[in-house]
């Protein structure tokens, strides 16, 4: 089997160098290129045409992210960043040039790691993304994220059989692709949204530090981390999101973290999140469940649809990894299968007839 061509992109010499020996010490991955700053990683890419780039985000000429956006569109290729995070600037970069498509996020030695701790668990990252078949991000020909929107937005729907229940809250999950797939489906929702939003994304500490604070600056909802105790009624029209290591939870009317033991090895988990609503609302509850990998998820929402919920999964075509909903699907747990272009659109819908049940 021929190795996985692997392209570094990173400006510092003595990093660049300690990746590529890590890289070469595995007869499964091949270097094939270093590139020193974002343009050069460009030219590279579409040269070379790699299994996986590894990405810095801080480069000179052009930036990381800026590298991203044009692979992304131009030439889509599996990019694992590989950065510090150390301050806001460069967590929001991250989180747009995930957003923008990269597939997976791994903080850079800090030199006190267990011995081939770190460097294990990169070359497996590096091989689990190269297996990933990524999907083109027109962003670098429409010129980016663009603005948040500030009033509301008419929204298409083309979406048959949407049944006409009343609600009390939507729930989402997502995981590897889940940054990009939040954006899209928050700007597609009215201003303002009838109904709390509680959502769970895959992203640990110190990366998902300013992700609640990064999403709320990119829509025209506020979106914030949950607050053990928050009132759920209060977040109307609101995004509350799971803070990283905690589960979130619906108990009598209140929202709830917990440090209960990872489920699937995730904390904070869509099955806790799920079930806990299904519990608490019944048939009043809308939940989608979107990309990511494993199985995390899909049997909380198959709760939700054997309480009456109604239940939604992204699509395979869309999704930039078809394990989470494919298990959902494969459990029966799915009413409808949506691509992400839709989801939103089916969320206004169903938001809309609570709206209309609550009108005089």
């Amino acid at each position: 089997m021929a190795p996985i061509r692997v392209l570094v992109v990173e400006d510092s010499l003595t990093v660049r160098r300690r990746l590529c020996d890590v890289i070469g010490a595995d007869p499964a991955l091949e270097v094939v290129g270093e590139a020193e700053d974002g343009k050069q990683a460009i030219q590279l890419c579409q040269r070379l045409r790699p299994d996986v780039v590894t990405m810095d985000m801080m480069l000179p000429l052009m930036s990381g992210l800026g590298a991203t956006e044009y692979i992304m569109a131009h030439c889509p290729t599996p990019i694992l960043i590989v950065s510090s995070s150390t301050n806001r600037g460069e967590l929001f970069k991250t989180y747009e040039a995930l957003a923008a498509g990269a597939i997976e996020v791994l903080e850079k030695p800090l030199g006190h790691e267990v011995d081939g701790m770190w460097e294990r668990h990169f070359i497996a990252t590096v091989k689990l993304i190269s297996r990933i078949r990524v999907i083109t991000h027109p962003r670098a020909r429409l010129g980016g994220l663009g603005q948040a929107r500030t009033e509301s937005q008419p929204v298409a729907s083309a979406l048959p059989s949407l049944p006409r229940q009343r609600h009390e809250v939507v729930v989402i999950g997502a995981s590897t692709g889940g940054p990009g797939a939040i954006l899209e489906i928050l700007r597609a929702l009215p201003l303002p949204f009838p109904l709390p939003i509680l959502f769970v994304l895959h992203i640990g500490e110190p990366l998902g530090a300013a992700f609640a604070e990064w999403l709320d600056g990119q829509t025209g909802m506020r979106v914030s981390y949950a607050r053990d105790g928050d009132v759920v009624s209060t977040k109307v029209g609101q995004v509350t999101m799971a803070p990283p290591e905690s589960h979130l939870v619906a108990r009598n009317g209140r929202l709830r973290l917990t440090q209960d033991p990872p489920r699937h090895s995730c904390r904070p988990s869509v099955d806790v999140l799920f079930e806990s609503v299904a519990r608490e609302y019944g048939a009043a509850v809308i939940a989608s469940l979107l990309t990511g990998m494993g199985r995390d998820g899909a049997a909380g929402l198959l709760e939700v649809r054997r309480c009456g919920g109604f239940t939604i999964a992204q699509d395979e075509g869309t999704s930039v990894v078809y394990g989470m909903p494919r298990e959902a699907v494969l459990l029966g747990a799915v009413a409808q299968v949506l691509p992400l272009a839709q989801i939103g659109p089916a969320l206004s819908a169903l938001a809309a007839h609570t709206r209309a049940g609550r009108m005089p």
